[in-house]
């Protein structure tokens, strides 16, 4: 599935054939707005217009973009909890001391900085969402050549992106095969053919790593590989767009400056 969500939906998004740069700006200008940002409003509000971006103007599935979220977002809630209990405060609503040097409280003020740091994490998480989802790998490339991005670093990040794909894929295929022969019956067995599964998908990849190796000899490799990514020019609309979304999006965080929950 993953594999399907980091290339094919970034390739097939209804943003496709808007300029990369333009993409990028939007998405870090978002990330950089929810850092700045001193009260919960901003960060929501960010969260919302890429949101909608994502769902109405890439027309990337709801479902997809819900379970994108699922697993940051948990990991946010569980930290905003833990910030809540052990930040303390004036106005304490709740207080317990299980041990003589841990002491849990809930206040106004914990709970305003566990809701601030939350929303910041959403804000910032569509933020990468939106990059993820609209713009593919090949393009990004590019723009880190235009960006003078040395060659090798490039070529590194190239080779290690089409190696994950490919290891997945191995394990996958691995893993049906085992499956239907009843690998995964029993706590033993699970075991026995999960190592099975590690040690194929290593030998596996070591043989494509040395497979490519002859493959760029064979092709003259000369330290720098082609890319395969578009020039696409920048076009009023979307230009006209993202100076709106950063202009209004500056004037909700000057605008929310300090906005609390209680």
């Amino acid at each position: 599935m993953f594999e399907e969500l980091l290339e094919d939906v970034a390739q097939k998004n209804g943003l496709r054939e808007v300029n990369t740069c333009l993409k990028l700006t939007a998405g870090l200008s978002a990330l950089v707005l929810c850092l700045l940002s001193t009260g919960y409003g901003s960060p929501l509000f960010i969260a919302l217009v890429l949101s909608a971006a994502v769902l109405l103007l890439a027309r990337v599935d709801l479902r997809i973009y819900v379970e994108l979220f699922l697993v940051p977002l948990w990991f946010a809630m569980m930290s905003a909890i833990v910030i809540v209990l052990i930040s303390g405060g004036e106005h304490i609503f709740w207080s317990w001391n299980p041990l003589p040097f841990l002491s849990l409280s809930v206040s106004s003020e914990s709970i305003n900085t566990g809701f601030f740091i939350l929303c910041r994490v959403i804000g910032s998480m569509s933020a990468l969402l939106f990059i993820a989802l609209t713009t593919p790998m090949t393009d990004l490339f590019v723009v880190m050549r235009k960006c003078r991005i040395p060659d090798f670093v490039i070529d590194l990040g190239m080779i290690i992106y089409r190696t994950i794909f490919f290891l997945m894929d191995q394990v996958q295929q691995v893993y049906r095969a085992q499956v239907m022969r009843l690998g995964y019956s029993g706590w033993r067995e699970s075991i026995t053919t999960f190592s099975m599964m590690c040690g194929a998908a290593f030998i596996t990849s070591w043989d494509a790593g040395d497979d490519l190796i002859r493959a760029m000899d064979a092709r003259c490799y000369d330290g720098k590989f082609a890319l395969l990514g578009e020039n696409r020019p920048v076009e009023l609309r979307p230009l006209a767009a993202l100076v709106t979304f950063i202009v209004v999006s500056s004037v909700v965080v000057v605008a929310s400056h300090g906005m609390t929950l209680l």
